[in-house]
């Protein structure tokens, strides 16, 4: 969606997109956000609450994160 001064809006997606593009499960992406998990990642990108008991992550940074695993 773009706005009058020409600037991209932010995109918000939810889990089954990240799920789509990053291409792992669900289970893989709840633990690369929780600390407590062995495979906790600190770079993955945080979740934007949306209600009590929706989330959704800013497509930007997704992609920022994808991008950086590529250039590793």
């Amino acid at each position: 969606m773009n706005s009058p001064l020409g600037k991209t809006s932010p995109r918000l997606i939810r889990i089954k997109e990240v799920i789509d593009r990053v291409g792992i499960g669900r289970s893989t992406i709840y633990d690369w956000m929780n600390p407590k998990s062995p495979r906790f990642d600190t770079t993955f990108p945080k979740p934007v609450k949306l209600g009590s008991n929706s989330i959704a992550w800013l497509e930007h940074d997704i992609d920022s994160w994808i991008l950086g695993k590529v250039n590793v």
